[in-house]
């Protein structure tokens, strides 16, 4: 892994600290004399909740600390390629730059882009489980370690006038050219209709204007009568282009900018939030703040000062505040939590006046888990909900009220519609029916905030109340639900999901939270007499083994019956639980290849009763000569997509396909996947494969030639199909017949030991069909 902090970012820090010494020269307006600031104020508190159905039992919830790693908040690591992304303290965030020059790559065309690189950070990010945070620049002094430094493309050549930023040896486009507005304009609008809304994604900087994408030029800005260099920023009003072609592009995903003021002001008006890189950091002599006000001891330019001075201080409401944690005090920022010393600023203070929602904190990696300072500081960032009470009838049956009430403890709300989702737990801890609901988790506005001294409400720290515990209630049909006992669950379905089995799941602070993201909300009664359930149903009979291969069996068996209905079947290997199955089949996989097992299957209902065992049956898998180790072999069993287990009993899936609800279509024992330049499928292997030598994709294309046409990514390397060196030299050529292409993974990279998921991505520019009969290891 490359170092902590990549050698552009080391050479920044000591920019950094020069930007200080001239900082009242770039922003004139914050010296000492000038305009009074003109702050917006305390806002007006949102309107109350509603009130509970008063036929609706309250049953309290217990509160608990909520979770390091929720999704979308807190700390975002630097995105290195093929590095394992979950090491280090908990985040569900990574970070990264992107060259222009690395999409728009056509020298004599800057309407023709090639999105590979971006997807394939997406897909390797969003397959452990993370959402990404990402920008697009045009100059980077001495590049990101892994992008160049000079990234504007070349279909400018000749159009555009580039200068020199001597300072930093960059070479600046004229931001004012036409030639140039128009094709960041065009870029822009392709990237959102590309990419907005994108699961992957969770916020995008602006970026493309000055140095790292920050909106600046120095020292060659517009302090033109301060010093001797020319100013090499756009006018407001091509700034305010491009600021207004990302909100027209971007109704979604959320945007930020650097600066409050940017474009004199003509961002404060429109959707896009704030991005501090220099996150409470002190810095000057005397020392002073780069991010909370003048009155608390910041710099007439900080952060806070600025957003105060164009009366942008409440824009958290709506749009996230992110940023970096300055570079220089990561591994310290929280020693002192919840004030700060030296250069680092009141942190608590820092985090409730910006309303912080996530930073970029690459040395977070070297926290210590149990540090409870850091824990403090995640909690407080952003959202951190807890649900107060929930309300139901404890005995129900028809349709019933369900509604809950949610209080924020953070500092900003959650700022995506995810879906929010009930659901019914039976006795053995099987969700066996869920209710989506129309509620919107960004209503939960945070209980305080914290009063800026500008203000004038009283002496810091001052805190105001603001949001409300917001309550939901929604009705919810239980039609055919069987009588019993069962639970009532909450979950937050996060849309990542359909990329990745991976996806962090968001979780509220409670004590009845599960990892699988379902809180639990207390008991109910479904069903008005009679009693619960206590009937348990028939044994399953004839239990048989009609397919196995060296690594695993496939078991099938006649119903059981129940006087209520039978909820699912529990198989066991050895007297040991291996699975579930709401059907009559069940594959075990992950054995051992010549090797006996044995298994029974018993059936339960929803109240959890459970009837006795099955009679058993033996198996011996196959000879590891007689098979590779099968991933898929889309024979039907397990069922794709629906599912969304691969033959090693692992998560699988596609999307933006034409074929199959954008999944692709099974048939005929084949997977076929029909695409126009969109389309993802990933199928996750995370077994140890350093037994086997080749990857063998059984695969036949509609018109031949179909390897450009998309990537495929293992075990570190990602590559276009026709790219992979076969055995003897060769690559990949498909044709219309199937053929078994063998990929050597040792000669092409791809680490054995720690394959990850396979992942296939078609954003090349093709349009086709290609049919995949099986994916293995031999």
């Amino acid at each position: 892994m490359p170092a902590l902090i990549p050698p552009s970012r080391r050479l920044r820090r000591v920019a950094l600290a020069a930007l200080a010494a001239v900082a009242l020269a770039l922003f004139p307006a914050a010296q000492a004399g000038a305009a009074a600031p003109v702050p917006a104020g305390a806002p007006a508190r949102p309107p109350g909740p509603a009130s509970p159905d008063p036929s609706l039992q309250a049953h309290p919830l217990a509160s608990a600390p909520g979770p390091l790693d929720n999704p979308l908040k807190g700390f975002a690591r630097f995105y290195w390629p093929g590095s394992d992304q979950n090491t280090g303290y908990p985040h569900s965030l990574m970070w990264s730059y992107f060259g222009l020059s690395e999409v728009m790559t056509d020298p004599a065309d800057c309407s023709k882009y090639n999105w590979s690189i971006l997807d394939n950070a997406l897909n390797e990010i969003a397959s452990y489980g993370n959402q990404a945070a990402v920008r697009f620049y045009l100059e980077y002094p001495g590049g990101s370690g892994t992008h160049p430094g000079n990234a504007i493309p070349h279909c400018f050549d000749g159009h555009v006038t580039y200068r020199t930023n001597t300072f930093w040896g960059t070479t600046s486009p004229d931001y004012d050219s036409p030639y140039l507005l128009g094709a960041l304009n065009d870029f822009i609008a392709a990237f959102g209709a590309r990419y907005d809304g994108d699961p992957r994604i969770g916020f995008i900087h602006l970026g493309l204007i000055g140095l790292w994408g920050e909106w600046h030029t120095w020292p060659f800005d517009t302090d033109t009568g301060g010093d001797s260099y020319p100013n090499f920023m756009p006018t407001d009003a091509h700034a305010a282009q491009v600021i207004g072609a990302y909100d027209n592009a971007f109704n979604r995903t959320k945007l930020e900018i650097r600066y409050p003021d940017s474009a004199a002001g003509a961002v404060t008006n429109r959707d896009i939030g704030y991005h501090d890189d220099s996150f409470c950091y002190r810095e000057g002599s005397p020392l002073a703040g780069v991010t909370l006000p003048q009155s608390l001891g910041g710099a007439g330019y900080a952060q806070l000062q600025r957003a105060l001075n164009a009366g942008a201080e409440n824009k958290w409401i709506t749009a996230s505040m992110g940023g970096e944690v300055r570079p220089e005090i990561q591994s310290s920022a929280f020693a002192s939590w919840p004030g700060g010393s030296g250069q680092v600023d009141n942190m608590r203070a820092c985090i409730e006046l910006e309303h912080t929602t996530w930073k970029i904190n690459e040395q977070s990696q070297s926290y210590a888990a149990n540090d409870p300072n850091v824990a403090a500081a995640v909690r407080l960032m952003g959202y951190d909900l807890t649900v107060n009470n929930a309300y139901f009838r404890n005995t129900a049956s028809g349709t019933t009220n369900v509604g809950v009430r949610i209080s924020n403890n953070g500092v900003a709300p959650f700022y995506y519609p995810w879906t929010v989702t009930l659901g019914l737990k039976n006795g053995a801890g099987t969700v066996v029916r869920t209710f989506d609901t129309s509620w919107d988790l960004r209503t939960v506005m945070p209980l305080k905030i914290r009063a800026f001294p500008d203000w004038g409400v009283g002496s810091d720290p001052t805190y105001l109340d603001y949001g409300y515990p917001q309550y939901f209630q929604t009705g919810v049909d239980l039609a055919g639900v069987p009588s019993g006992n069962y639970q009532w669950v909450l979950r937050v379905k996060n849309p990542l999901e359909a990329v990745s089995a991976n996806a962090k799941k968001l979780r509220f602070a409670n004590a009845t939270q599960g990892a699988d993201g379902w809180l639990g909300l207390g008991p109910v009664t479904v069903g008005t007499g009679g009693g619960p359930d206590t009937t348990a149903p028939t044994t399953p009979t004839g239990l048989a083994a009609p397919a196995r291969t060296a690594n695993s069996v496939s078991l099938s068996w006649t119903a059981a019956t129940d006087n209520v209905g039978v909820a699912g079947y529990r198989v066991y290997r050895a007297g040991t639980q291996v699975g579930t199955s709401a059907t009559t089949s069940f594959t075990d996989t992950g054995l051992s290849p010549a090797t006996s097992y044995t298994y029974t299957v018993r059936a339960y209902d929803a109240a959890g009763n459970t009837s006795a065992a099955s009679a058993a049956v033996t198996v011996v898998t196959l000879p590891a000569s007689a098979a590779g180790l099968v991933l898929d072999d889309f024979d039907g069993d397990p069922a794709y997509p629906s599912a969304a287990r691969n033959d090693l009993g692992k998560w699988t899936g596609g999307n933006c396909f034409l074929d199959g609800g954008g999944s692709g279509a099974v048939s005929g024992g084949a997977l076929s996947l029909r695409y126009d330049n969109c389309g993802w499928f990933g199928s996750d292997v995370n077994t140890d494969l350093s037994a086997y030598t080749h990857l063998v994709v059984r695969i036949k294309g509609t018109a031949g030639g179909e390897q450009a046409h998309f990537s495929l990514g293992l075990g570190g390397v990602t590559k276009v199909f026709g790219d992979f060196t076969l055995d003897g030299g060769g690559h990949p050529a498909l044709t219309t017949a199937y053929q078994d292409i063998r990929i050597p993974m040792a000669a092409n990279g791809i680490n054995r030991a720690s394959p990850g998921q396979l992942a296939m991505g078609f954003w090349y520019g093709g349009r086709g069909t290609i049919t995949i009969d099986s994916l293995s290891f031999q």
